[in-house]
């Protein structure tokens, strides 16, 4: 099993860092499953999965709600592997390193033990 881990220089939003690393390579029959805040990802990944938004005037069928419970599930792992990596405060600060390939490998190593 291999494990990337994806950086970027500054602060930015993770839909930008997505767009700007893996957005058109990433293997098209890997699923992924992406939050709000990669709306727009359809146009970089076919097999990407949203949830389904509802407004005032489109309240959600049942299906739709059904759809978004479902990947709100599968989601949920991901929260808590994001949370257990988040323990280990390697993403809270900033790195200050010298060396600043380190934090690569840091990162790499976190997440290999998780």
């Amino acid at each position: 099993m291999k494990i990337l881990v994806q950086e970027a220089k500054g602060s930015g939003h993770d839909f930008t860092v997505y767009k700007d690393s893996i957005g058109s390579s990433a293997s098209n029959s890997t699923p992924i499953d992406a939050d709000l805040g990669r709306l727009g990802i359809e146009a970089y990944h076919p097999n990407s999965f949203i949830p389904i938004n509802s407004s005032k005037n489109h309240q959600l069928t049942k299906e739709e709600k059904a759809y978004n419970k479902k990947l709100a599930r599968r989601r949920a792992v991901i929260e808590h592997i994001n949370a257990k990596i988040k323990t280990f405060k390697s993403m809270a600060y900033s790195y200050r390193g010298h060396y600043h390939n380190r934090h690569s490998l840091i990162m790499t190593l976190v997440c290999g033990l998780i």
